[in-house]
Formats: C-alpha cells, structure tokens, sequence
C-alpha cells in the first residue's frame, strides 16, 4: 500500500510538473505599462500566436506574433509580427498598441499552478532600446476569442500537431480572415485541404429578369495555385553559402536586400518547413536554431512565396554562430531556391 501511495504521489508530482511547465496558453498583464492579452503557441523551439493590446474587449489593437523559447534557460522571446486587427473608440485617442513591441521575458514557474513572464520589452529590431517593463500571467480564459483558442485548449489532446499550427498561423496572418469564418466544430486539417483542393465553384446568382425567373447558374473557374510545399520540391536548390557551428545555436537575421516590395518567404529546415509568411523589411526577422538539434548536415531552404513587385525575391542574410558572422545574398525565383548548407563540427 506505501508503495502504490509512493507512485501516485510521484505520478501527481510529474504531471504537475508538466502543466506548469508548458508555455501554451493566454497569459494577460501589461507590456510597456499597457494592458495585454497574449495566446502563445509554442511548435518545438518556435512560438506562434497573438498578441492584443486593449482599453476593452471592444477597443483594442491585435498583431499575429513570432518567437522561439529556450527550454534550458527558459528565456521566451517574441515580437509583434502584423497588425491584423484594430478596434477603435469613440475617443479622439487611438486605440492602444500603436507601437508594436520586441520582449524577452524569463518564464518561471514558483508553484500552485502560478505561471508568470517578467521581463523587458524594446523598440524593433533589436533588444538595444529598452522601452519598458514585461509582467504577465498565465490564465485559464481570456475577454478575446479568436482561431488560436482551438489549439490552446486541445494542445495536449493532440493539437500540437505541427499541421495544426501551420494552418492555424496561416489563417492568423491574414486580415481579410476573421475568428467568425471559422467554424469551431470543424477540424482545421480539413479546412485547410478544403481550401487546397478546390478548383471549382458554383455560384447561383438570381438575375433580374429571365425567362422562367429561375436563378442563373454561373461557373467560376478557379485555378490552383501551387502550395508553398509543391514550390520547395519543383524548384532547382542553389547554394549560397556554408557555415560550420559547434556553439550552442546559430542565429540567422533575413532582410529584404532591395527596396521593400512585399517580398515573402518560407524556410526548410531538411525538407521540413518551419517558418511561412516572412514578410522581408528593412528590419531583420531572426530566426535561432539550437545547435542540438541540428543533423551534422544540414539544409535550409529559401523559397520564394511570391516575387514582390521587383521579381525576383532577394534576401540579404546575417548569420551569426561561435561568435562570428557569415554573410550572404539569397535569390530565389519561380524556377530556384537558395539553400543555407549549416555544417556541425
């Protein structure tokens, strides 16, 4: 009997240990003493979600966000990617968020379930202007409802499913989608497929005057685009540049190497993707890649989403690993990708 009581406690031990552990989920506070609700979603060391900033649950600012956790140190850094979302007042004052933000918190856990990340928040791009202070708390239910609300409160019953997030991040990033377009009983797997795999639709238009007043039936001919995944494969790999690591990561900043025309990328880590939607701006997106989990060989794929308006998509990269930099000029093209070879000594 003591020992089953001795596995049982060990058993309620662990899983505690295990819930407060978990980053996923709605934490609310206040960056830069204003009022924040944030949905974090974490997808191996990558952190996806939103972020709102708001006098009200009427009056508010929302930005998609990206970021990466460090499970070692639990250091959490993330940044307000895209404004998607604006709620104003009737005051002559805009609404809050105005200024989106870069924080780097510690996430700690002191127990009885009491989550919080205390830490900074800057000025993008980088951490060197310090614009105030980051307190926040883990809490089970926010004012705001949106897409991300289905992965956070089935994220352990398998809706960590890296799918799940790509297609939810995908829906997110878009201003023209809103929560209200997506049906909570519908799983986003199919949503997605429904959407890759149609190619035509029927819409039954009445018409204003016909010969039996029956509606007219229009054929709208869509054509299939190919997906970001079909692009990877179809395309001629080029490579750019090597760099050799053996420190504890590899951090790699992407600019857009001309003027700003909307260029946007996708990155493939080994034929896996891990990163969509890069917007390049004249502000790096930095991605960190722990050393750890890398292969000894590795290849991290460019691919052109689209081409801006002044084709083709180029990309100015700065990588920095074992305390030096590699510099490199990335193109990518409807007919190739540039490719990042990272050698581990």
């Amino acid at each position: 009997m003591k020992k089953h009581f001795v596995v049982f406690l060990a058993l309620i031990t662990i899983s505690s240990f295990g819930f407060c552990q978990m980053i996923t989920g709605t934490w609310k506070g206040l960056i830069d003493k204003k009022k924040v609700e944030l949905k974090i979603i974490q997808k191996g060391d990558s952190l996806f979600g939103t972020s709102y900033y708001y006098e009200s649950a009427t009056v508010y600012k929302r930005y998609s966000i990206k970021g990466y956790f460090d499970a070692q140190t639990n250091e959490t850094i993330w940044w307000d990617d895209q404004l998607i979302e604006e709620k104003k007042g009737r005051s002559i004052f805009k609404s809050p968020g105005g200024q989106p933000y870069l924080s780097s918190a510690d996430f700690n856990c002191p127990g009885s379930n009491k989550m919080f990340l205390d830490g900074k928040a800057y000025q993008p791009p980088g951490r060197s202007k310090i614009k105030g202070d980051v307190n926040l708390e883990k809490i089970d239910a926010g004012i705001f409802n949106d897409e991300w609300d289905f992965i956070i409160d089935n994220y352990t019953a398998g809706a960590n499913d890296p799918y799940l997030i790509d297609s939810v991040a995908a829906i997110a990033s878009n201003p023209f989608i809103t929560p209200e377009t997506i049906k909570a009983d519908q799983p986003v797997r199919k949503e997605a497929e429904t959407i890759v795999n149609e190619k035509k639709v029927t819409n039954s238009i009445p018409a204003e005057t016909t010969q039996h007043d029956k509606p007219v039936e229009i054929q709208i001919e869509k054509v299939q685009t190919p997906t970001i995944e079909e692009k990877f494969i179809k395309r001629e790999k080029i490579i750019a540049v090597e760099i050799p690591v053996s420190g504890d990561s590899i951090e790699l900043r992407f600019y857009d190497n001309a003027e700003i025309d909307g260029d946007s990328i996708s990155l493939f880590l080994n034929d896996k993707m891990i990163f969509q939607h890069i917007c390049l701006k004249a502000s790096a997106y930095i991605i960190k890649l722990p050393v750890s989990e890398l292969q000894q060989f590795n290849e991290l794929v460019m691919v052109a989403e689209n081409l801006g308006t002044i084709p083709p998509n180029t990309s100015y990269m700065l990588a920095i690993a074992d305390n030096k930099r590699y510099e490199a000029m990335l193109k990518s093209t409807e007919e190739t990708s540039a490719v990042i070879r990272i050698i581990k000594k």
